[in-house]
């Protein structure tokens, strides 16, 4: 078997809220996308990151429903220096995204924060202390 990762799908529950925030980490999603029920954006590599509605993905799958008591996908963005990780958590908070770790330190190296996008998954920033 030769398989090759090559989307990363979120289930949504508002579309426009969602794109608002990736936008805001750079994707570049055009706005009539925010009442799509599905949109798909080609990420650098070849990869892909799709968005559905909670409702498109109850339109084959019934049983689905919304996960409790934790997160099942953490996505990551890497940002140019250590100053950088501070400016963007200032920025997305400011802008009323939920901080979830503050910019600090990390023992492996990194300067490392969490914020949460509209739907509560994290999206970790980092660079590399040295």
């Amino acid at each position: 078997m030769n398989l090759r990762i090559s989307v990363v799908g979120l289930i949504v529950a508002d579309m426009a809220a969602s794109l608002a925030f990736y936008r805001r980490l750079g994707l570049s999603i055009p706005p009539e996308a925010d009442k799509e029920p599905h949109v798909g954006v080609e990420l650098p590599g070849g990869m892909q990151l799709t968005f559905d509605t909670e409702e498109t993905i109850r339109s084959f799958d019934e049983k689905w429903t919304h996960p409790e008591g934790g997160y099942q996908v953490a996505l990551a963005c890497a940002c140019e220096n250590p100053a950088a990780v501070d400016a963007a958590y200032a920025e997305l908070t400011g802008a009323g995204y939920a901080g979830h770790l503050e910019p600090w330190d990390a023992f492996w190296g990194m300067r490392y924060a969490s914020v949460r996008d509209p739907d509560g998954n994290p999206v970790d920033l980092f660079a590399n202390l040295a």
